[in-house]
């Protein structure tokens, strides 16, 4: 499919507000939103008291009083009226129930057509002032709802409109979103995600969001414990991300596999397993580089994804889409293992930085097969394994990873020297002191292997662990 009409079909895929939504109607946002638009504003107290000019006061009662049909024309006959009525309001209005109350309902006029963000865009031009700067002030505003209502025309505005945003303007507005994210017990989330998906449909906005550790971002959010909504959220964002071909490598570096199959497999929600399904498929269907397909249809198998997919082909589905997706992945996943070598294998699980005892950490001939290549693209794997020795704390990655260690010194030659290059040595003899027996075992023997020469210290080491 060409990448016009991918993008075509991306930016039209529906929003939350629609009417009946599920989630529409769960979001702090909306809920409070309901509620707002209930709230009755004194606009004569604000003209008498010149906060508000009278074309501007006869505007918005005039909108407030007007729906449908009327409102429309209204909107059409006074296009350059309405954008300076919203502003001027945003501006000169300091009290945060009524910035509350102006932003909901400008929130509104816009989802009831998207073709309306044209009026705002085309009154800045006009008077060559920024778009986008009444609007980013406000993000810094205490309130909350002031924040994320705020949020939601800013993404509306850079969706829907023929001028895209760009610059430091973009920047501010994509690192905000990245930083609510994170922000522990952010009661707003849904709507922070929500105008994420927004953004992200747009490939020169998620280039840059990706751009900006973005990635790193939902990889750390969804491997903690969040609910199935943002699960559903985050993992649409990885979805649209894997429309841009080159976006995928970033996802392999973070581990969004792993994470993903987790999800996976726990996931109880229809939504979650058809979104997860769309993101596997498509780092399997877009990258260019059979080489990267390869490594994640590996990757997948490590995960266990193949025996979910066997789980599901038992359920019944209404989606044909999941049914699809799982006959394409269940194929394509049963294909590479056709081709899989033990070293294919040992790569993708260092790769994941899961580590556990499969059989070819333990197998002689793998080694004796394989240590050279663990020199590769510049000791790339063996520097997955003294990274994991310094940050994991997992047991059992540690045992693994240490006995791997001594093993690649006992076959390659240059073996000791080039792990203690890598700082291998030094974080192996740390783990001497581990308060875990098995971790302090591997790392023993793999000192034993590393210092093979110097008996003295060897026998020493042993004393100490009798």
């Amino acid at each position: 499919m060409p990448d016009s009409k991918i993008n075509s079909i991306l930016m039209k895929l529906p929003d939350e507000t629609g009417k009946g939504d599920v989630m529409a109607a769960t979001s702090v946002l909306q809920q409070r939103a309901n509620e707002i638009r209930n709230n009755s504003i004194n606009w004569q107290s604000y003209l008498q008291s010149q906060m508000i000019g009278d074309d501007d006061y006869r505007f918005i009662t005039e909108f407030l009083s007007s729906d449908g049909t009327k409102r429309d024309t209204l909107l059409q006959d006074q296009r350059a009226q309405c954008a300076k009525t919203f502003l001027s309001l945003l501006e000169h209005i300091s009290k945060d129930q009524t910035v509350q109350y102006i932003l909901t309902i400008m929130d509104d006029m816009l989802q009831e057509d998207m073709n309306r963000v044209e009026i705002i865009r085309e009154y800045a031009k006009k008077k060559r002032e920024n778009v986008w700067s009444p609007f980013l002030n406000l993000l810094n505003r205490p309130d909350g709802f002031i924040q994320n209502m705020t949020s939601r025309i800013i993404a509306k505005l850079a969706c829907w409109a023929r001028d895209p945003m760009e610059g430091s303007d973009l920047t501010f507005y994509l690192t905000w979103l990245k930083d609510q994210l994170q922000t522990p017990g952010n009661e707003y989330v849904q709507t922070t995600a929500r105008c994420l998906q927004m953004m992200l449909r747009d490939e020169k906005y998620r280039l840059v969001f990706a751009g900006m550790e973005g990635v790193s971002v939902l990889a750390n959010i969804l491997s903690g414990r969040i609910n199935f909504q943002i699960q559903y959220q985050l993992s649409f964002c990885l979805w649209v991300m894997t429309f841009s071909p080159q976006l995928v490598e970033q996802m392999n570096k973070h581990k969004i596999i792993p994470i993903l199959g987790d999800i996976l497999n726990d996931s109880v929600k229809d939504k979650v397993t058809r979104i997860i399904l769309a993101v596997f498929r498509n780092m399997i269907e877009k990258p260019e580089d059979p080489a990267m397909v390869k490594e994640n249809c590996v990757a997948m198998v490590q995960a266990k994804v193949l025996k979910q997919l066997s789980i599901l082909q038992q359920h019944k589905f209404d989606d044909e889409d999941i049914m699809a997706d799982i006959e394409f992945l269940t194929e394509k996943l049963q294909a590479s293992i056709q081709d899989l070598s033990s070293f294919d294998e040992y790569s993708t699980e260092i790769k994941s930085g899961r580590l556990e005892w499969s059989p070819v950490h333990k197998s002689e001939r793998f080694w004796r097969e394989n240590a050279n290549r663990l020199t590769e693209k510049n000791y790339e794997l063996l520097k997955m394994l003294v990274h994991l020795l310094e940050t994991s704390r997992d047991t059992l990655v540690l045992a693994v990873a240490s006995y791997d260690i001594g093993e690649f010194v006992r076959h390659y030659p240059r073996g000791k020297s080039i792990i203690e290059q890598l700082g291998g040595k030094q974080m192996v003899m740390q783990l001497l002191a581990h308060e875990d027996p098995n971790v302090r075992y591997e790392a023993l023997l793999a000192v034993q292997k590393l210092m093979v020469h110097n008996w003295f210290v060897i026998i020493n080491l042993a004393i100490i662990f009798v």
